[in-house]
């Protein structure tokens, strides 16, 4: 991603946002320097509206610079409001818009698509159940660039189509983990010109006991005839070592219904020897996909798509605080989590080693290390 015009385009991306307040006869806040403000402030360690109202009174003279605050800055209240009625579905496509503009998509990228609860979202006074988020993270890139919103973890099915409707996804592997082994699913991922790598389990029971007996019935001796691909590959790091093997066939006599999964091609397994403080265990994962018979490809894509939890919500978790916001009003907890993806991607660029906590306390600190960050100058 190139972040040269990054605050340039921030400003014309977001430019385009309905304003929610279009009822009343005059606003004393441009809607423009409203959310140029929050992104800083989020960027900078603010994680409440109130945060964000009061660095942007301290940050007043550096945001009158380039932002015209006809009214000085807004109260925590009137970010609080206006985030509250912002059409989340008009604020995630300027989102998207915003990385689509200077994202450049690579061949083979891997592209995952996860979901996470907003775990202190849910409100028991009003029966409000947690906000459940599912993200699209482009692996190679290390870039959110999309999400939308569900209620519950079960409607991953229904989001992740609403998702991809956001999503340029042509010459990309989606990789998704068995609540979105759907046909409508892979469908729509072969219809916008993506291939796909999705886990399989119970949910699909007849797909889930063809691929298991398929590898688990076949001998060594036929796992290792031209029948089959095989990878080998392993990692070790802070004490934890991990072996991953994967095999890959085209041969789908054995898979019922093959024709209605489109696109499909090939199946797989990876199976996992983890070892830390010398216990092991090993995990079997089977997957369907419509990528040719290639397992080192299959095991990339299936090991990129755990970025997503190591990279996004972890972090999110641990430098963000994510699972303890307790915005409730409107669409604010929603709005927010946008907020806190534009803040990962830009931090999530900037070369130095520096963790994403530090950069996000830098940033707060150092007026030139936050215009690097917007401006990649």
């Amino acid at each position: 991603m190139s972040t040269a015009p990054a605050a340039a385009s921030i400003i014309e991306q977001f430019s385009a946002l309905p304003d929610p307040r279009t009822h009343l006869r005059k606003n004393e806040h441009k809607l423009i320097d409203i959310i140029v403000i929050a992104i800083c402030a989020v960027i900078c360690g603010a994680d409440s509206w109130t945060e964000i109202a009061e660095y942007g009174v301290a940050k007043k003279d550096w945001f009158a610079d380039f932002l015209e605050l006809p009214n000085g800055i807004p109260s925590h209240d009137t970010f609080n409001r206006l985030f509250s009625f912002i059409n989340p579905e008009e604020f995630q496509r300027c989102f998207s818009g915003w990385v689509q503009a200077a994202w450049k998509r690579s061949e083979g990228q891997v592209i995952a698509l996860d979901g996470k609860t907003l775990r202190r979202s849910y409100d028991s006074k009003s029966s409000k159940a947690a906000i459940h988020m599912v993200s699209a993270w482009a692996a190679a890139d290390h870039l959110v660039i999309g999400q939308v919103k569900t209620e519950e973890k079960s409607n991953e099915i229904n989001a992740i189509p609403e998702l991809l409707d956001f999503l340029d996804v042509k010459g990309c592997i989606a990789t998704i983990d068995a609540m979105g082994c759907q046909k409508k699913i892979v469908k729509k991922i072969i219809h916008q010109g993506g291939d796909y790598a999705i886990a399989v389990k119970g949910n699909q029971p007849s797909l889930f006991q063809a691929v298991d007996e398929l590898f688990g019935g076949a001998s060594m001796e036929k796992l290792n005839s031209t029948e089959f691909d095989f990878y080998s590959g392993e990692t070790a790091d802070h004490g934890r070592h991990e072996v991953r093997c994967c095999f890959m066939t085209d041969n789908l006599d054995g898979i019922p219904m093959r024709s209605q999964w489109e696109g499909l091609r090939s199946v797989g397994v990876v199976i996992s020897d983890v070892t830390i403080n010398g216990r092991t265990t090993t995990a079997c994962r089977y997957y369907i996909s419509s990528l040719e018979k290639n397992a080192a490809i299959l095991a990339g894509a299936v090991r990129g798509h755990w970025g997503i939890e190591n990279s996004v919500h972890q972090v999110l978790d641990t430098a963000f605080r994510e699972d303890d916001s307790r915005l409730r009003k409107g669409h604010g907890q929603e709005n927010f989590a946008v907020l806190r993806h534009i803040a990962l991607n830009l931090l999530k660029q900037e070369p130095s080693k520096l963790g994403v906590k530090a950069k996000r306390l830098k940033a707060g600190w150092d007026n030139k290390f936050l215009r690097k960050l917007l401006t990649g100058l």
